[in-house]
């Protein structure tokens, strides 16, 4: 329930480096317009209007970012549900990828708010509004990062050992030693605590609930996203306006964690050169095509259905974005046909990207390509919005980077191909 490893922090790679600095000046920039936006409105970094309530930050942040966080809600489905054993390797790092990106979903939304201190709101029974599909959206959100919080949790036992005696985390783990709800196991190093069987009880009774809550709340959630857009039926083009938009949005979020799980692991292993997990990765990207074909024949099919095929070769800026997510996702899912189990991680990762870039366009596309409030509105994000939609998702990469050198995060190498 601890970490496959008891190497000491930075063990799993150099903690100043190159990227360390350059994200953690982007997060700096990102957290100093933050600051201003919190200060002298949001009037003062944006350009949002009445027209456009909304801009980068839910249409990149939010919209793709919690398509983002459904990592570890993908492999939950084939590890747990279709119990599928041999993807358990890919669930930590899922996880820990799910949850940094519900984070930049959540904080997204704290500074999107244009009143944030009735954010409180949400904690109050008496403020909620069951048929708000944003409200639901922000429900199993929430709740999703908690599910995600609660799995990840014991990841953090094996990093307690490590500090001094006077360290917070060594006093933490003394107290659960007198309680018995840790134990000491030897090791080839030494020793490293572990779960005593109490503690294991507790914490699978727990992470069979968290589990669960992680597969059914994301299901609601991506749902939600698209069922959100389905009452602007007068303000997205109708390329995009369907009412099979919360399946839509379902099944995108589906093939863009498998894309995700990729992507991040071949990335992972690279960065800290380590063995390439080719048998599970490859096993993952056999069920990307499949359901990019389902995604394009719904999608495509509600396009003749609705009519709206002129428009699609209109040759004008909406046929132009619409042709080109369809065109990534097939591109992107060509690759995964017959893949094999010594598929080269490089095919593997830039056809993870391709489906990725597809999956993310077609978000951006309804929530802000294809909106047009009309009555002369416009938008373009200001230098600052986009400050802070970078400096939001630098300071995710940072903390995952941290987090995977500092904690026994990763699975033992593999054969590297």
């Amino acid at each position: 329930m601890i970490g496959d490893s008891t190497r000491p922090p930075g063990a799993n790679g150099h903690i100043f480096t190159k990227s360390f600095f350059v994200l953690s000046i982007l997060s700096l920039v990102g957290i100093f317009f933050t600051a201003v936006r919190f200060t002298k409105g949001i009037g003062a970094v944006s350009n949002l209007s009445d027209g456009y309530p909304w801009g980068i930050w839910v249409a990149y942040d939010v919209a793709i970012g919690t398509a983002v966080t459904c990592g570890g809600y993908t492999v939950a489905l084939l590890s747990y549900i279709i119990n599928r054993g041999c993807y358990h390797t890919l669930v930590k790092s899922a996880i820990l990828t799910s949850l940094f990106g519900s984070f930049l979903a959540a904080l997204s939304i704290v500074v999107e708010i244009g009143r944030p201190w009735n954010a409180h709101g949400l904690l109050s029974a008496t403020s909620w509004q069951p048929n708000s599909a944003f409200f639901e959206l922000l429900l199993c959100l929430f709740g999703y990062l908690i599910a995600l919080s609660l799995e990840y949790l014991p990841n953090l036992l094996a990093f307690m050992g490590q500090g001094r005696p006077t360290s917070l985390r060594t006093i933490v783990l003394n107290s659960l030693l007198h309680k018995g709800l840790v134990d000491w196991q030897p090791t080839g190093e030494g020793r490293r605590p572990v779960a005593s069987p109490r503690l294991g009880t507790i914490i699978n009774r727990i992470l069979i609930c968290s589990a669960g809550a992680g597969i059914i709340l994301p299901t609601m959630h991506q749902s939600a996203l698209g069922s959100l857009m389905l009452i602007a039926s007068t303000k997205l083009h109708p390329l995009w306006h369907s009412p099979f938009l919360p399946l839509l949005f379902l099944i995108n979020c589906i093939y863009f964690g498998y894309a995700i799980v990729i992507f991040v692991s071949i990335l992972s292993s690279f960065v800290l050169h380590r063995g390439f997990y080719n048998a599970q990765l490859a096993a993952v990207g056999r069920v990307i095509p499949w359901l990019t074909m389902a995604w394009l024949v719904i999608r495509i099919g509600d396009v003749m259905r609705r009519d709206q095929v002129p428009a699609v070769f209109h040759g004008d800026f909406y046929s132009i974005f619409f042709l080109a997510e369809c065109f990534l996702m097939g591109i992107g899912a060509i690759p995964f046909f017959g893949v094999g189990t010594r598929h080269s991680p490089r095919r593997l990762f830039l056809a993870a990207v391709v489906m990725l870039l597809g999956g993310g366009l077609y978000r951006f596309n309804v929530y802000l390509i294809g909106f047009n409030p009309g009555n002369g509105w416009h938008y373009f994000p200001s230098f600052a919005e986009v400050m802070i939609a970078v400096g939001i998702v630098s300071l995710e990469i940072l903390a995952y980077q941290l987090l995977i050198k500092f904690l026994p995060r990763l699975p033992a190498p593999q054969a590297r191909y």
